[in-house]
């Protein structure tokens, strides 16, 4: 056997350390956890651990996601056919990973269960958290929709509010339908979606704290009956938006992989895409609501710091999409992408050569060039609505 080159070696030693990380939180706890104890878990050097992650946190971040995004994600054995039974199978598939009292204090169960309390310490994650858990509520709220009936007013087979082939969208007409589609009854549930990810966030801390204080099943039906609930969920137009500026370049991504999906993500179809820092994340529903029918919208998400926040975000998303899966048939999916782009190069060939967590960029691509742009607080509408002129001829 040749030497092994200086990348597969250090990807060798991430592995070995990941896997060393987790057997030690599991065992000890995350407080309690030791990076010389990591090291030598792992037949490493202390130095070796801190040049792959740099700190306990960033390390506990990365052993979550990691163990979410390696997860297996079944689709459904009988796929729900309205979203009240989506909800409640999305419910079910999140409290059965609950740790139950029977289970000893530090193992796999709890593994999770010092995410929280990290969370909420500093200030740093604290805010891209929140901006992560609106992230979610979309992603659910979005496969929600695809699955509740469309109103009396709603032509045909519609899904009031996503941005798919067959939606109504802002400005478009529909006979006998009045107003947007999420003002028409069966339209938006993303705040159904973030009533039930408040109640299942809930439960997991409580089963973390009293554990068997509330029978999990409780949960389950709490959530299916928010499907329900008339909570007022409207989509405001933005008020104020930055101005979209036609542009000709070229648009050359490299290869990205899609979070919810686990699949290679091509960027280089005709659609709009969102360069969101993580405390700009909520843009991510202007996108989608003011796209034009049939676009593909891609969410890539960029930060300052991407050693800790970057498995911080892809641990939100695999952690939700563990379940989301399990509850919604692949046809209800969101069909929007979400790309993590720890090192900036996605955000590089949109224009965007330094990011921040505050950036908000977003172009519109056709014919494999970048036509439309939009820079600052609301650039995800900007970008979307935006009136287009056709892409040049040119040669390629």
């Amino acid at each position: 056997m040749g030497r092994l080159t200086r990348a597969e070696t250090q990807r060798l030693n991430r592995a070995g350390i990941l896997a060393a990380a987790r057997e030690e939180f599991a065992e000890r706890g995350f407080r309690d956890a030791k990076i010389d104890a990591i090291a030598d878990r792992a037949e490493l050097t202390r130095g070796a651990v801190y040049s792959n992650f740099p700190g306990k946190r960033a390390l506990y971040f990365a052993v979550l996601a990691d163990l979410a995004e390696r997860t297996p994600k079944p689709p459904p054995a009988e796929p729900p056919r309205t979203a009240r039974e989506a909800l409640g199978a999305f419910a079910r598939a999140w409290v059965t990973r609950l740790p139950l009292a029977t289970d000893r204090r530090h193992g796999e169960a709890r593994l999770g269960m010092d995410l929280f309390p990290e969370v909420l310490a500093d200030e740093r994650t604290r805010r891209p958290f929140a901006q992560l858990m609106k992230l979610d509520a979309l992603l659910l709220g979005l496969a929600l929709e695809r699955l509740r009936p469309p109103g009396p007013s709603s032509p045909g087979p519609s899904f009031p509010g996503s941005s798919f082939p067959g939606s109504p969208f802002p400005g478009s007409s529909s006979s006998g339908a009045a107003g947007p589609p999420w003002e028409r009854p069966g339209g938006r549930m993303i705040r159904v979606a973030e009533a039930a990810l408040t109640t299942l966030h809930g439960a997991s801390q409580m089963a973390a704290a009293a554990p068997g204080f509330v029978e999990p099943f409780d949960i389950v039906g709490a959530c299916e009956r928010l499907t329900g609930l008339d909570l007022g969920d409207r989509w405001p137009q933005p008020q104020l938006v930055p101005p979209a500026h036609p542009a000709d370049e070229p648009w050359s991504p490299p290869p990205a992989t899609d979070l919810i999906t686990g699949a290679p993500a091509p960027l280089t179809g005709d659609g709009v895409v969102a360069i969101l820092g993580l405390h700009r994340l909520s843009g991510a529903e202007a996108a989608v609501r003011a796209a034009p029918p049939g676009s593909e919208v891609t969410v890539v998400m960029v930060t300052a710091d991407p050693a800790e926040l970057a498995p911080l975000a892809r641990l939100a998303i695999a952690d939700l999409c563990v379940c989301l899966h399990q509850a919604f048939p692949p046809a209800a999916l969101p069909r929007l992408r979400v790309v993590c782009d720890e090192r900036g190069a996605v955000a590089a060939a949109a224009g965007v050569p330094a990011v921040a967590d505050a950036t908000e960029v977003a172009v519109r691509v056709r014919a494999g060039r970048i036509i439309t742009r939009a820079e600052g607080l609301g650039a995800c509408h900007a970008a979307a609505a935006a009136r287009t002129r056709e892409a040049p001829v040119r040669d390629r």
